[in-house]
């Protein structure tokens, strides 16, 4: 059994990968739809209002440690080779680190990069705006669902 120590640092990461499944939930399932029903002027002009708000210290912490929290969780998996728990908790780190994490940097920053490049009321932006939606949103449930199993292998881990 996993103890001391590293049963906390576990324990941080269910909260972290757990808390992080859980906002991108809230996007997939209501966010961008509620974004998606607006014309298309205000709905850009709302999503880069809130990729802009994304990226401060309250959400950055809890998605960049739980990163940081899961590179963590493998570095002293390999060092200490639990003998139980030791496949649960790479594959949790695993899922994170590229399901959520560098997904995000690879799928939704480049959109939202060219998103926050147009003006809201420009033909481009409409034009832009439904393949957004759509693309966006599809990589945001495959974050989800990495973020809330990599949560889930953690606790399996632990048990």
């Amino acid at each position: 059994m996993i103890g001391g120590p590293f049963f906390v640092l576990v324990v941080l990461g269910i909260l972290g990968t757990g808390l992080v499944a859980g906002v991108f939930c809230g996007f997939s399932t209501f966010v961008m739809r509620g974004l998606a029903a607006l014309p298309p002027a205000q709905g850009v002009a709302a999503m880069n209002a809130i990729n802009v708000a994304a990226v401060r210290p309250a959400f950055m912490t809890v998605f960049a440690g739980s990163a940081a929290l899961s590179a963590l969780i493998a570095v002293v998996t390999f060092v200490v080779w639990p003998e139980e728990g030791k496949v649960e908790l790479l594959l949790g780190s695993a899922l994170y680190l590229v399901g959520s994490f560098g997904l995000t940097i690879v799928a939704n920053v480049p959109r939202n990069d060219r998103l926050a490049r147009l003006t809201p009321g420009a033909p481009e932006a409409a034009v832009y705006w439904p393949a957004y939606v759509r693309e966006w949103t599809f990589w945001n449930h495959v974050r989800t669902v990495a973020s809330a199993a990599a949560a889930l292998v953690y606790i399996v881990a632990l048990a």
